[in-house]
């Protein structure tokens, strides 16, 4: 392939400038066999030229097909990654402003945590770390409140228990109640009719002669 030293096929300019000079009047005593093989020449020359020519536009049509490709891959990577900025971006300011339900959960203050949660959750490495001392209190608030509501389960059994006897010793003595007033009614009853009885026979006792 014709070249010069740059890698750009030379001008086909001085080729030609050589064609025309050979239709010029000043080639008009020379042979004409020698002319027409020094201007096959010159056109076998400009042939030559023409495929360089054509050669070096498709390589520089590569080159610059794969530059652009490339510079296409690194626009889309940048891109990319703008786009996943922007995400992460959003997700650390949605975390920042995340409002967990453990801040309005009342818990048990730090010196009572200190004194009433286990040794191992608040050891000196705990109370140092603000993460996992909050995550021990909000353990120790669970395990206590999880205690709290047994006990109060327990206590809501007794209540029960302590009701149905108390029902069962109200039915008992209103039962006894309703005996008593019966055995009472009868009781005056039967007096009623002992003191009417017992006048008739002291009056029957009185009529007798002696």
């Amino acid at each position: 392939m014709l070249e010069s030293e740059n890698g750009v096929p030379p001008s086909t300019d001085d080729v030609f400038d050589k064609l025309r000079d050979l239709v010029s009047p000043n080639h008009l005593s020379q042979d004409v066999a020698a002319m027409h093989i020094r201007a096959m020449a010159l056109m076998g020359r400009l042939k030559a030229l023409h495929r360089a020519s054509n050669t070096a536009t498709r390589i520089r049509k590569e080159a610059t097909s794969e530059a652009r490709q490339e510079m296409d891959q690194s626009h889309l990577g940048l891109q990319n990654l703008l786009y996943e900025k922007r995400h992460l971006e959003r997700e650390i300011e949605k975390c920042r402003q995340f409002a967990s339900i453990y801040q309005d959960v009342p818990l048990y203050n730090l010196e009572e945590f200190k004194r009433l949660a286990p040794e191992e959750a608040r050891t000196e490495d705990v109370l140092s770390d603000e993460h996992q001392l909050m995550l021990n209190r909000l353990s120790f608030e669970l395990a206590e409140r999880q205690r709290l509501d047994l006990k109060r389960k327990e206590l809501l059994q007794l209540k029960e228990e302590l009701l149905k006897e108390s029902k069962t010793k109200a039915s008992t003595m209103d039962s006894v109640k309703t005996q008593i007033d019966q055995l009472i009614k009868s009781a005056t009853d039967t007096r009623k009719k002992i003191e009417v009885f017992v006048p008739s026979i002291q009056g029957t006792e009185d009529a007798t002669p002696g």
